[in-house]
């Protein structure tokens, strides 16, 4: 059940920021596209409330719950970047905005820096989520896979650093048009 809900929350969440951004560019209703991106954090609100009340059931914890934690932080560390992202494209294709430029060197290299503190800070709010679902179960043979979740992440997150700060040391070059 809480699988099925997450690919929900992840449709939901792309179903209102496109919504939002429609709204904005192609109806030139601004209300209405404000009232759909603000209400993209409460499909986490709805994932969580749900996860926890699956685990007060007595529900053993399963890796759908886990992902469910994984989710929120990302979506709420990502969330404003994602919507951001949606809106140069939407600005670009439907209201005359500039085009994406595509980053290189030093701008490209900040911009991985910056991805990966978000990602930090997700795995820190998602880790703090799966750290309370332990203990507000209280039962460790209920809450492994939560263990297992917390491990693989800390392993992603150690890549990504490595990845992402890479381009420091080896800036993105520019492609040269001879």
């Amino acid at each position: 059940m809480i699988a099925y809900l997450i690919v929900a929350c992840e449709v939901l969440f792309w179903v209102f920021v496109i919504g939002g951004l429609a709204a904005r560019y192609i109806l030139g209703a601004k209300r209405l596209s404000t009232f759909l991106l603000i209400c993209t954090p409460l499909i986490d609100l709805v994932l969580l409330i749900a996860a926890f009340m699956d685990l007060r059931s007595g529900a053993t914890a399963t890796m759908a719950h886990g992902i469910a934690a994984v989710y929120i932080g990302v979506s709420l560390a990502y969330g404003h970047r994602m919507i951001r992202w949606a809106d140069e494209r939407f600005a670009y294709r439907f209201a005359d905005g500039q085009r994406p430029k595509k980053l290189y060197g030093r701008e490209h290299a900040r911009h991985e820096r910056t991805g990966w503190m978000m990602h930090l800070i997700s795995w820190i709010v998602g880790n703090a989520l799966l750290l309370f679902m332990i203990w507000y179960v209280g039962d460790p043979s209920r809450t492994i896979v939560l263990n297992s979740v917390i491990r693989v992440w800390a392993i992603v997150l150690a890549i990504d650093f490595v990845i992402s700060f890479s381009y420091t040391l080896w800036p993105r070059k520019q492609k040269s048009t001879a």
